[in-house]
């Protein structure tokens, strides 16, 4: 039951650390502001390093891990893109952001909870992305 859970929660963690990139990479090119586009680069760094060791523990237990749910995703695209075309403005692209790891943070939390025989190693690193989400929602309020 451990190593599933550990597997089901480091898949989880995968796919919503690919989600956080997307949705970075679809919005950076449009950011105004030095300082928010700074804030966005270095929360790409911090999933990008996350999504590194989630996917050695992955391999680790032969997974190939998970893509986000493409329902979802688009989901996601055509709300950027629907906002973005009303207002293309660095306080849309917050408020866009903001939602983002809301949902994040409140999917994460579940799959915490859900997959509570996961091992700590995997349930730190979901914590370590809830916190990741948390911080960038709280960063860009300045520009909400």
């Amino acid at each position: 039951m451990i190593e599933q859970d550990t597997i089901r929660l480091l898949r989880e963690c995968d796919a919503g650390v690919k989600m956080g990139v997307a949705s970075i990479d679809e919005v950076i090119d449009r950011v105004n502001s030095s300082k928010m586009r700074k804030i966005l680069i270095d929360c790409k760094k911090e999933h990008e390093k996350l999504s590194d060791e989630i996917q050695q523990l992955l391999d680790k237990y032969h997974d190939d891990g998970k893509n986000p749910n493409p329902i979802a995703k688009g989901m996601s695209w055509m709300k950027t893109n629907v906002k973005m075309a009303v207002e293309d403005s660095d306080n849309t692209i917050a408020d866009l952001m903001t939602d983002g790891c809301n949902m994040g943070v409140k999917s994460l939390n579940k799959y915490l909870n859900e997959y509570e025989a996961a091992d700590e190693v995997s349930k730190d690193i979901t914590k370590r992305l809830i916190n990741l989400e948390e911080k960038l929602a709280i960063d860009l309020r300045d520009f909400l």
